[in-house]
């Protein structure tokens, strides 16, 4: 049975093992050689897992740099005296030029108008702009086209404000063994790197693999690896489960806040979609809904731990709450033969004794990814590390 002291203001959380987002970077690690850095992506506040908690704990395991999606999360990383460096995934708007330049925040850059006005605000601060060069090598999300980058660094180079700290791609497909368009990108993002060079111009870091190409494509480390999701413990692809061993970092927990014996044939929830089927059945209510990450879809179709044991969850999942149900005299419908009372921790996500509800399990009855099911929690629900 969980432990962990709960909230007093509600009693659901989320709880984050830092010492296994510390294993789980070190993993990483060991996979680099000493020359390469790693880059951790924090972006969504760290997965759902809490950004600044974890740069902290990342960094104490060998992290180097960090990467967000947006400008407000790089400024809470230096507002909370995250001094490594941080690279935003994206050309932010104009108007966030200044707050760049304030905290030292590097954008993706891949327009000459954006880099030109960053340029002019760092020196304008007596700053140098560092960046990173995003290339679109086929995803068609960011970037300048391949064969762009060489004029369009012609075009900014001359700014004594701007300095090229990285060149960098994403894939697409880094998962699928034996992918033709991965090896596509790859063969695009050296055709890149070498006319850059071939120009003279600096490439700072060169940097293309994900996650799910740093454990598959050591041949594509370059000089600095992007790891994300595999940071808290959970596999990018099933391809990649057999190459590195990961913890998952997250656990969801709450304790049942009503507990009643209703009749025969009472309805359950929104819509009326489970009915009590017969006596002595238990129906105990969780102070966790859709709003705080559990996906409506999932009603009627997953189970919770309690005790070590798994109970069926029942009717729509509500914004703020969900039900599920006991059979008090039988192990047969609903599994466990005991009583749950208020109070009794429920396991939405994690371990209980001998069982475990994996984002993985969540996600494929969702029909999503596990980032998504992580990331969904963390939004609502209060963190707690342990």
């Amino acid at each position: 049975m969980p432990k962990t002291k709960s909230p007093t203001d509600r009693w659901a959380w989320v709880e984050i093992d830092l010492n296994a987002i510390r294993r789980n970077t070190r993993a990483f690690k060991s996979l680099l050689e000493p020359r390469v850095q790693m880059m951790c992506a924090v972006k969504a506040d760290g997965y759902g897992h809490g950004a600044v908690a974890c740069a902290k704990a990342m960094h104490a395991a060998g992290a180097d740099q960090f990467a967000v999606a947006t400008l407000k999360e790089g400024v809470e990383l230096r507002e909370a005296g995250i001094t490594w460096p941080i690279l935003m995934l994206n050309q932010s708007p104009m108007e966030s030029i200044d707050t760049l330049v304030k905290y030292d925040i590097m954008p993706a850059v891949y327009e000459p108008e954006f880099a030109l006005a960053y340029g002019e605000c760092a020196a304008a601060n007596n700053k140098v702009g560092k960046y990173h060069l995003a290339i679109d090598t086929g995803m068609t999300r960011i970037g300048v086209m391949p064969d762009e980058a060489v004029e369009l660094r012609r075009q900014i180079d001359f700014h004594r404000g701007l300095e090229c700290a990285g060149t960098f791609t994403h894939f697409a497909t880094a998962e699928v063994p034996g992918d033709w368009d991965f090896e596509l990108q790859a063969q695009r993002f050296a055709d890149v790197i070498s006319a850059l060079r071939g120009a003279g111009l600096e490439t700072g870091l060169v940097h293309c693999d994900n996650t799910p190409a740093t454990i598959l494509h050591p041949e594509y480390h370059y000089d600095m690896c992007r790891v994300g999701i595999g940071l808290y413990g959970l596999q990018p692809a099933a391809t990649t489960a057999a190459r590195i061993d990961l913890e998952p970092a997250m656990s969801v927990r709450a304790r049942v806040i009503r507990v009643v014996n209703p009749p025969v044939g009472a309805g359950v929830g929104y819509g009326m979609t489970w009915r009590v089927p017969k006596r002595n059945v238990q129906v105990a209510t969780v102070p966790v809904g859709y709003a705080d990450g559990l996906a409506r879809e999932l009603s009627n179709k997953m189970e919770v731990l309690v005790g070590g044991r798994r109970l069926r969850q029942v009717g729509i999942i509500c914004m703020d709450q969900f039900m599920f149900a006991v059979d008090v005299n039988t192990a047969r419908s609903y599994r466990p033969s005991f009583p749950v009372a208020k109070g009794d921790i429920v396991t939405i996500l994690g371990r209980d004794g001998n069982e475990e509800i994996t984002a993985d399990e969540m996600a494929a009855a969702r029909n999503t990814i596990n980032y998504e099911v992580v990331c969904n929690f963390g939004m609502r629900l209060e963190k707690v590390y342990v």
